[in-house]
Formats: C-alpha cells, structure tokens, sequence
C-alpha cells in the first residue's frame, strides 16, 4: 500500500508541502499504513514539466503519482484555484488514469471565501482523471498552519474511514 504527496506549490519547501505531508501521516497513522508517504515535490521538476518527452524526473514523478493508493493532492490557492504547475503536471494523465487511487484534495488559502475551491476546481480535475475522492477535501486556511496538527487530525479522523473502505473494496474487486 502506498501512500503519494503531490505538492502544487512552485516554492521549495512550502508550507503547503509541509501541510500535506502532515496530511498523510494522520491518514496513514489511521488505516494503518507504516512505509511513510512518497513526495513529489512540482517546485524542483518546474523547469522540465513542458517537455514534450518527459525528463526521468518528470517520468518517475508520474510514474509514482500513477501507482499511488492513496494520493493527497495538495496545492496553496493561486486565483481562488489551483496552481498553474499542479495543472500542467496533471494534464500529463488521460482521463480515467488515476482510478486506482483514493485522491484526497489539501488547499491552502489565505482567506476563508476561497474554501469552495478545494471541492469546485481541485475535486472536479482528480475526478476526471478517474481518482476516487471520497471524502471532502481539506480546505486548510494560512492562519490554522501554526497549529494544523489539531484540524488535519481531526479531518483525517472523519476520512480515514471512507478511504480504507475504497481501499478495502478495491481489493476484492481484483
């Protein structure tokens, strides 16, 4: 089983990085998964993403996201959606691709009107690409960082449920 961050943020580093990987400790910690989230981190494969034939850090980095179960998928609001980078790395995928993966959607905003974005932007494009998202998605403001372990754990216990049972459905339909 293993457990995918995809960070959108073009900064090194990020705080939005940070938030995700916390993200997925709590999920993991909570449907039992020990082997520790893999990363990929767009702000280091920037230069390379619009290559026409994938560098091999562009092609491992889309080939880890490809074989995640689950993938949280975390991005800071740039214009009240995603980032620019998050998109271009995820029209690599064909629609349907991504349909082995429970995908959970992380946003950081830094003003509460934003919060929709997560579930009217982010959650729409993991679905077309075939991800299961069955939970809503963390809407994760910039003043709650300091103190994000209490609201990320409280969001992993309302979704670790629905994610393990993807999971556990997943593996009795193979």
């Amino acid at each position: 089983m293993s457990t995918v961050v995809l960070a959108g943020n073009p900064r090194p580093k990020s705080r939005t990085l940070g938030a995700a990987l916390q993200a997925a400790e709590a999920i993991d910690e909570r449907i039992g998964v020990t082997a520790g989230a893999a990363t990929v981190d767009l702000s280091v494969l920037a230069p390379d993403l619009l290559s026409a034939v994938p560098p091999p850090g562009v092609q491992h980095a889309l080939d880890t996201v490809g074989g995640a179960d689950v993938l949280i998928v975390a991005t800071p609001t740039y214009k009240a959606t995603y980032t620019g980078l998050l998109k271009v790395f995820l029209d690599r995928f064909g629609a349907g691709s991504l349909a082995s993966a429970a995908a959970l959607p992380l946003m950081v905003m830094g003003d509460p009107r934003h919060s929709l974005a997560v579930e009217t932007h982010l959650r729409p494009l993991l679905v077309e690409l075939g991800a299961n998202v069955p939970t809503p998605g963390l809407a994760l403001l910039e003043a709650q960082l300091a103190d994000a372990e209490d609201v990320i754990g409280a969001w992993a216990d309302r979704v670790a449920p629905q994610v393990a049972g993807f999971l556990a459905n997943r593996s009795a339909a193979t």
